[in-house]
């Protein structure tokens, strides 16, 4: 349960922080170490449990459904990442919460981009934190908890995880630019 919790963390922060390395300074370098460190800890979380596989399975596919996988360092972790579930297998997912979760991640990824919804308070923070995905982990894990039999849920607990990986996804965005300084200033040569 302790190391779910820090696994679902650390990928969380390790994601957004290869997603701007790439992004944001065009590092190839730092973000695939920092996407690997990430694979790592989804790979793990994706092979040995069902509501983890289930989600990053569908956080992948909603990020490739919606363009945004377009760097070389994207691609490298992608492959890395399918390679682990092919090696390793796959737990049993229900195909229902894969395509509903999948649904959400894309909603959240085209939403976040969309220029015509600049400006709309409201509806512009929705997609900035991604609530769609928070929602639908939400609803998931409540069906989960109060009808196991009969949905294919989540397990309550998830949701938990869920959030922490967010506020770690979060914070690596918030803090980026003074870890990358920081970094730099230690290691300039491979930043």
């Amino acid at each position: 349960m302790i190391l779910e919790a820090i696994l679902y963390a650390s990928s969380g922060f390790f994601m957004k922080f290869s997603d701007d390395a790439l992004d944001t300074e065009n590092n190839t370098l730092l973000g695939v170490i920092s996407g690997l460190i990430c694979v790592a800890g989804i790979g793990y979380l994706s092979v040995n449990f069902p509501d983890a596989a289930t989600i990053f399975l569908a956080i992948l596919m909603g990020t490739l459904f919606s363009g945004k996988v377009d760097k070389l360092g994207h691609i490298v972790t992608l492959v890395i990442f399918l390679a682990i579930l092919v090696i390793f297998g796959l737990p049993s997912i229900g195909l229902g919460a894969l395509i509903i979760c999948t649904l959400a991640a894309w909603v959240d990824e085209v939403g976040n981009d969309r220029e015509s919804l600049k400006g709309k308070k409201i509806v512009e923070t929705f997609f900035n934190y991604r609530f769609t995905m928070k929602i639908v982990v939400l609803a998931l894990a409540l069906l989960g908890a109060f009808y196991p039999v009969q949905f294919q849920g989540f397990q309550p607990v998830t949701f938990i995880y869920f959030i922490l990986f967010d506020l770690s996804y979060e914070l690596a965005g918030l803090k980026f630019n003074r870890i990358y300084d920081g970094i730099k200033g230690i290691y300039g040569v491979i930043v």
